[in-house]
C-alpha cells in the first residue's frame, strides 16, 4: 500500500454544547473530495482524539465509512489509545466500517521507554485485526514518545506483519531519510508537516496527511504539480503561502481558529472541544480580515 497526494486529517465535528455532531461528516466528506483530497486519516491530533471518550471515537468512525466510500477517499483511522482494551475496541470498530487501513500514535502517560517496547504495544493492537494495513503515527511533539522510527521499522515486520509505513510528524529530517531507506524503501511514509511540503516531497514522500488540507488543498495542489515538473520556485512561492496561511492562524490557536476557518468556507464543524480556548466572534472576524489581507481566499478559490 503506498499512498499518493493529499490526506486531510479532519477535524471532529460538534454541536454547539461541544457534544459530537457526526451529522456533519457528509459535508466534510463532499467537501474533501471536490477539492481534489485523496483520503482522511480520521480521529488523530486534528479530530482531538483525546478529548473524546472511545465510544465517541467509534461513533465517528461508523460515520466516516459509508461518506469515505460515497466519495472515493482513503479512509485511515487513528485507534491510538492510552489503554490496550480500548485500542483494540477502536481497531474492531475501524475494520466493522470498512476502513482502508489504521494508524496509531503511541501511549503518551506511561509511555514505551524502547522501541521494543513500542513494537509490543502496537503488536499487541494490530492483532485483533491482522489484514488491516497498519501505520505508525511518529508525533513526539504531542505523545513525547522519541524513539529511533527507522529501528521500530526494521524491527516490527515479524511482529506487526501488517506494518504499512509512518505517519511522520517528526521534525527529525535525517531520521526521515533513513526511513526512507529501510527494507529498499519498501515502507509507506506518508509525509506530516504541511509547512515543509516541498521538503517531504524532495526527500521522496508521494503522501502527505494534513490538517490545512481540510481548508487549502488548492494551495498544495500547485505544490504537488511544481514537484512533478521539477519546478522549485513555483514550489516554493506556494509553500510560503502555505506558511503564511498557518501562522496567521496559528497566532489564533491553531486548532480552535482552523476549525473556524472550515467554518468561513462553509464546512461547520463547531467549536473545539475544552479545554482548547475557542475563538471569540471579535477573533474570529479579526482571523478573518488577516487572512483576506495576505490573499488566502483568492489562494483557495
Amino acid at each position: 500500500m503506498k499512498l499518493t497526494g493529499l490526506i486531510a486529517a479532519p477535524h471532529t465535528p460538534c454541536n454547539t454544547d461541544h457534544s459530537l455532531n457526526p451529522n456533519a461528516v457528509p459535508l466534510q466528506a463532499r467537501h474533501l473530495a471536490n477539492t481534489g483530497v485523496r483520503g482522511v486519516f480520521v480521529g488523530g491530533t486534528t479530530g482531538e482524539c483525546h478529548s473524546f471518550t472511545t465510544e465517541e471515537r467509534i461513533e465517528l468512525f461508523k460515520a466516516w465509512g459509508p461518506v469515505a466510500r460515497e466519495n472515493a477517499l482513503v479512509n485511515i483511522a487513528h485507534v491510538g489509545h492510552n489503554n490496550l482494551p480500548d485500542a483494540r475496541a477502536m481497531v474492531e470498530a475501524a475494520r466493522e466500517s470498512g476502513v482502508d487501513a489504521i494508524g496509531a500514535m503511541a501511549p503518551n502517560f506511561f509511555k514505551p521507554g524502547s522501541v521494543d517496547d513500542l513494537v509490543e504495544w502496537f503488536a499487541l493492537i494490530t492483532k485483533t485485526a491482522p489484514e488491516l494495513p497498519f501505520y505508525f503515527y511518529d508525533i513526539p511533539g504531542m505523545t513525547g514518545v522519541s524513539l529511533d522510527t527507522a529501528e521500530f521499522l526494521r524491527k516490527a515486520r515479524e511482529q506487526i506483519p501488517s506494518l504499512t509505513g509512518v505517519k511522520f510528524t517528526n521534525p527529525d529530517q535525517d531520521l526521515l531519510k533513513e526511513c526512507m531507506q529501510v527494507e529498499n524503501g519498501s515502507f509507506d511514509i506518508l509525509f506530516g508537516t504541511d509547512e515543509k511540503l516541498v521538503s517531504g516531497l524532495g526527500l521522496g514522500c508521494s503522501g502527505a496527511v494534513g490538517s490545512s488540507y481540510n481548508f487549502a488543498a488548492n494551495i498544495y495542489h500547485p505544490i504537488l504539480k511544481a514537484h512533478e515538473a521539477d519546478d522549485l520556485e513555483t514550489a516554493i512561492l506556494w509553500q510560503k503561502r502555505s506558511i503564511q496561511t498557518i501562522d496567521t492562524i496559528a497566532a489564533y490557536g491553531y486548532l480552535p481558529a482552523a476549525k473556524m476557518v472550515v467554518k468561513m468556507i462553509g464546512v461547520d464543524c463547531g467549536p473545539a472541544r475544552p479545554p482548547l480556548l475557542n475563538l471569540t466572534e471579535a477573533d474570529a472576524s479579526a482571523l478573518e480580515k488577516e487572512l483576506e489581507d495576505i490573499g488566502f481566499f483568492d489562494w483557495i478559490a
